[in-house]
């Protein structure tokens, strides 16, 4: 039996993203989810309700610590002209104690919304980075 499981479980603190293959050392939190959509499909002689897959939405969220105006460098002038950037993003948690590396690679990624200015006295500033994405693959897996 294994007994040292708890120092495998990853810890956070190791996790590192690249947007358009710009490592940010700025992060504070980071997640993407692919959420299964159904299409739902009555049966003959089925009294349940049956559901085919018919795709993906996959979405995230980027969270910095306020150093650089990222947002507004990615995408502010692709909100007022319309011309959205081509972006991709990268995720890795890579802590030394764990099993290895777990590393993701988003594409076709498109950013929801930008804070264009917020700040709360005594408090360290943040930026939240909320997006969309085409489609995801898995380059390491733990």
């Amino acid at each position: 039996m294994k007994t040292d499981i708890a120092n495998k479980i990853m810890n956070g603190t190791f996790g590192t993203v690249w947007v358009n293959n710009e490592k940010w050392q700025d992060i504070k939190a980071f997640e993407a989810k692919a959420t299964a959509e159904y299409e739902d499909v009555n049966v003959q002689g089925v009294l349940g309700k049956g559901r085919k897959y018919i795709g993906f939405e996959g979405a995230g969220s980027i969270t910095t610590h306020k150093v650089y105006s990222r947002g507004a460098k990615i995408i502010g002038d692709a909100f007022k002209t319309g011309i959205m950037p081509d972006i991709k993003i990268i995720s890795k948690l890579d802590d030394p104690a764990a099993f290895g590396a777990e590393r993701v690679v988003y594409y076709g990624v498109t950013f929801d919304e930008i804070t264009l200015s917020k700040f709360e006295g005594k408090t360290p500033g943040e930026e939240e980075l909320p997006f969309k994405f085409v489609d995801f693959e898995f380059k390491d897996l733990v």
